[in-house]
């Protein structure tokens, strides 16, 4: 061929001279400020991936981030919480309700986007809480990172187009048309390989005709060795028939005695069920008994305990009279501590009539505590000779109704 062909390592030096963007570097001020513009948006980009982290995180950077920031988070908490229930919810058949959502719907979106802005302007404000929170290299959402790459792609792309000179472009075409014809000389290599490949399959399909050969010749050898197995296996087919007569016969004995055993069992389980409901039928007869004096214990207790509640009720009616009686008596004693509260008083005052107040004192309490003994005596022996006659008689009917039973 004419064309000379370029030098492998002088493509690759050329390939890594004219695609690392680490050999770009700005030239002008308009190329640095649009350099300057795309990196602040990629590091906006990724601060406002670490947004979503932060506030899940909220309670343990409330302290670093202040409560600034700490509201800004949870409002955008709360519209991004509105407008995930918006998109969630059905669209409406109506078409007013279904205006009205999606006005309200931009409207979210405008707010959120506004928060977004505000926390960023907050987060760039404060540069060492945005190293903090760069230092906890939370995992980005797949398609965040996925945006992120690209646009990092798009920044070093415009780079390289703002930088690239006409000279540098023409040298670009160059490399292009040098490494076509690289690939053309790799095309022209391998059409060669692919004839020497063909050959060998060639060859190697004459080696496995030889293989299939010997195969078949395998095979006929393995159909000899069927036949041979097919009579090894009627013989022993023959042996496990006879075997098998020979345990069936041992079997149908084995049967027969099993159902002698079963027989004999039967008439046996027979016995015992009649022996089982004799004594059964006498148990009941005894749990009837049983039962019959239960009920007539029971009925002896009821009237027992009628007698007994009777009793109570008179006891009650003697104990509330006596408390009444009590009453009495202490409406007395206060009376007497009153009066007693007067003489002492009046002792007090006239100390000249002292000892004969306190012998009048003396004999009027002596004379009261007799009085109260005499009463209280003569009521205790009223209340238990009403009690003791009324016991009488009531033994005496209860008496009389026991021998007419």
């Amino acid at each position: 061929m004419g064309i000379e062909t370029p030098n492998k390592s002088t493509i690759v030096l050329d390939a890594m001279k004219v695609l690392d963007p680490r050999w770009l570097k700005p030239d002008s001020i308009e190329t640095e400020r649009i350099a300057s513009v795309l990196d602040e948006t990629i590091a906006k980009l990724e601060l406002s991936c670490l947004i979503p982290r932060t506030i899940d995180s909220l309670d343990r950077f409330s302290d670093m981030l202040g409560p600034e920031i700490t509201n800004n988070l949870t409002e955008h908490q709360k519209l991004s919480n509105k407008l995930e229930y918006l998109l969630a919810s059905p669209e409406e058949e109506d078409t007013m309700k279904a205006e009205e959502q999606r006005v309200s719907l931009h409207v979210l979106e405008q707010r959120l986007k506004c928060s977004v802005r505000n926390i960023l302007r907050l987060f760039l404000a404060n540069p060492s809480l945005c190293e903090a929170l760069k230092y906890k290299k939370w995992a980005r959402q797949p398609p965040a990172e996925v945006f992120i790459t690209a646009f990092g792609e798009f920044r070093n792309f415009m780079l390289e187009r703002l930088l690239t000179s006409t000279a540098e472009e023409e040298e670009t075409v160059q490399f292009i048309e040098d490494v076509s014809l690289w690939i053309k000389k790799n095309t022209e290599t391998i059409t060669a390989l692919q004839a020497e490949l063909a050959a060998a399959i060639w060859t190697r399909d004459k080696e496995l005709q030889k293989k299939d050969n010997m195969i078949k010749d395998l095979k006929n050898s393995v159909q000899d060795l069927a036949e041979d197995c097919k009579m090894s296996i009627l013989q022993v087919k023959w042996e496990g028939e006879k075997q098998q007569k020979e345990e069936l016969q041992a079997s149908q004995a084995m049967c027969a005695r099993l159902q002698q055993d079963i027989q004999q069992l039967g008439a046996q389980l027979n016995r015992l069920i009649l022996e089982h409901r004799a004594s059964e039928l006498a148990l009941r007869k005894r749990k009837c008994r049983v039962e019959m004096e239960i009920l007539n214990w029971i009925q002896k207790y009821d009237t027992d305990m009628a007698e007994k509640q009777a009793e109570y009720e008179e006891v009650h009616a003697a104990y509330t009279k006596e408390k009444a009686q009590l009453s009495l008596l202490m409406e007395k004693h206060t009376v007497l501590l009153q009066e007693y509260s007067q003489i002492a008083e009046e002792r007090r005052i006239c100390q000249e009539k002292k000892q004969q107040a306190s012998e009048e004192l003396t004999t009027m309490t002596l004379a009261a505590t007799c009085i109260q003994a005499f009463w209280r005596g003569y009521v205790i022996r009223s209340t238990f000779k009403s009690k003791r006659k009324k016991k009488g008689k009531g033994k005496g009917k209860s008496k009389g109704t026991k021998a007419k039973k």
